[in-house]
């Protein structure tokens, strides 16, 4: 499994060191979020790595709901289910809860499938910011701290008309931002494609909180200092 190198398993129970939680958002989620970088001071664990986890230990079913209730931190030791009966939830050993998920309809542990569908799910949740959030915070007329971005993975979803499929790549279907004070409700929906089809749907949560009025000039530095840590990163 090529999860294998993002995390590590010691008496049975999942953890994280914090170079493999920012291998994973840098090189499989082309995501660049200082949350994810190893000497971050409020250093978290993406919520996608225990997404595509969850995907590998339990398989692929029709319908899926993922909600997060905690940040995890590196060095925590987490309980993963190996199945989903209806229900279950990620905990660490302190039986705090991490993340809440439900599964029903038809199951496949097709890990070609699953794969493909971690790698093409994570990509396009890495690019949330800034290729989707920008667009909708100028059309709202509100941005983030730049000092302090707060923008929180609260839940996502997918549905699967059939699982008879080879591959799925993810298609940006609508997307909107609802404003309420200084806090944001933004909902990504997409479409599941397999072989040029659409095969299904699904849509994300993100919270966003301290909220001001939109600046295009600290926009821009935002976003140039975040494409210049990629550059970067990449150049090595």
């Amino acid at each position: 499994m090529f999860l294998d190198n993002y995390c590590s398993v010691i008496n049975n129970k999942t953890v994280f060191s914090r170079q493999q939680a920012s291998d994973f958002a840098k090189q499989v989620a082309d995501d660049f979020n200082p949350l994810h970088d190893i000497d971050a001071k409020r250093f978290c664990v993406p919520g996608d790595l225990l997404f595509s986890l969850v995907l590998a230990k339990t398989g692929l079913h029709q319908e899926m709901t993922f909600k997060f209730s905690g940040m995890v931190t590196d060095g925590i030791s987490l309980d993963f289910p190996s199945k989903i009966d209806g229900e279950a939830c990620i905990t660490d050993e302190n039986n705090k809860e991490y993340m809440q998920m439900s599964a029903s309809g038809e199951k496949t542990s097709d890990q070609q499938v699953i794969e493909s569908l971690i790698r093409s799910y994570v990509e396009f949740s890495g690019h949330t910011f800034p290729h989707i959030l920008v667009k909708l915070m100028a059309e709202k007329n509100v941005m983030i701290n730049p000092t302090r971005p707060m923008i929180m993975y609260e839940s996502m979803s997918i549905h699967l008309d059939s699982l008879n499929i080879k591959n799925v790549k993810l298609v940006e279907a609508n997307s909107t931002l609802e404003i309420n004070g200084k806090r944001g409700n933004a909902c990504l929906l997409f479409d599941l494609v397999s072989e040029g089809v659409v095969v299904g749907h699904g849509k994300k949560h993100m919270l966003l909180s301290g909220l001001r009025e939109y600046c295009q000039e600290t926009i821009d530095n935002i976003v140039n200092g975040y494409n210049d840590k990629k550059a970067q990163y990449v150049a090595g």
